[in-house]
């Protein structure tokens, strides 16, 4: 496959009702937020996740879509499987010199999407080199401060028999009642290269990766995410390689405020204290400023316009 040659940035908009996004191991896995604003946070390597499960659902694991970074995987494994391929011996902590070495690397870029997309440091006993990744997430922040609620959960059945007679289990879990988080990504041309000095990345993988954007989580339900849904996907398309334009001044053309019956009002306004807070995506106006685009950049819609 020809890699991309257009770079591209986008806006990924997704919400989160009664349920946790992503719970944080370190503080009772509670939903992520950050201390100072009270926003919700959810990590770039949570959306990856869900990118990888998606294609790995819909390729059942067959090449070049096959996933790296799978649950349980032995990557010392999976390395040597390129040095069979290729009939390399494998040197302990070494990767082959120079021809041998890259297509080494070069081959587990062209068998695996996540290598391919986000890159990977594969320098372990089994050397299989390292590429850094086309494309990038930053961390979601909900557009409004979030307030979690921990709510208290019981079971009715019990372990062993010796505690039949005793009360019902007690346990907690945290929700987020509503939270709106905005996420922005980048694909970038240079880094897609060609087959010797990027990763490959084509068109095929940048529309593989936009549809899993657009429906990963119809695929992710569970009683933590139960109604996790993609509300929009806002892609800025530049004209060259190296871009047309700086990706925070397109970030700026999309703007989300409150829905006051039917008009736009920022979520800075004052005024806004007195309404309830939001519950459903539809409380909130998306306006993208496709008036200001910068010459050389269009924007595209995937999903959600």
């Amino acid at each position: 496959m020809t890699p991309i040659t257009n770079r591209y940035d986008f806006v990924f908009l997704f919400d989160i009702k009664n349920g946790n996004p992503n719970g944080d191991p370190d503080n009772g896995n509670m939903p992520r937020i950050d201390n100072d604003t009270q926003k919700g946070l959810v990590t770039d390597v949570a959306i990856k996740r869900k990118v990888r499960n998606y294609v790995e659902l819909k390729h059942e694991g067959a090449p070049p879509n096959r996933i790296y970074m799978r649950e349980k995987a032995i990557l010392n494994n999976t390395h040597g499987e390129a040095y069979a391929a290729l009939g390399v011996k494998s040197d302990a902590k070494k990767l082959p010199k120079e021809e041998e070495g890259r297509k080494i690397t070069r081959w587990m870029c062209d068998n695996f999407f996540d290598i391919r997309s986000f890159g990977a440091v594969m320098t372990t006993e089994v050397n299989a080199g390292q590429v850094r990744g086309p494309v990038q997430f930053s961390f979601s922040e909900s557009v409004e401060p979030i307030l979690p609620q921990e709510v208290t959960i019981t079971r009715s059945s019990v372990t062993n028999e010796k505690d039949a007679a005793k009360e019902r289990t007690m346990g907690r879990k945290y929700i987020v009642p509503y939270g709106l988080y905005r996420c922005h990504g980048f694909v970038s041309a240079s880094l897609a290269g060609d087959a010797t000095k990027g990763t490959g990345f084509s068109q095929p993988d940048l529309d593989l990766l936009f549809e899993a954007l657009c429906t990963m989580f119809e695929h992710d339900r569970s009683a933590a995410r139960m109604e996790m849904n993609t509300q929009k996907l806002i892609v800025f398309r530049h004209d060259s390689m190296l871009g047309n334009a700086p990706a925070h001044r397109l970030f700026d053309l999309v703007q989300i405020g409150r829905n006051v019956d039917g008009e736009f009002r920022n979520l800075d306004d004052r005024g806004l204290s007195n309404l309830p807070p939001a519950r459903k995506f539809s409380d909130y106006i998306v306006r993208v400023d496709e008036a200001s685009l910068p010459e050389g950049v269009t924007v595209l819609y995937p999903c959600g316009q």
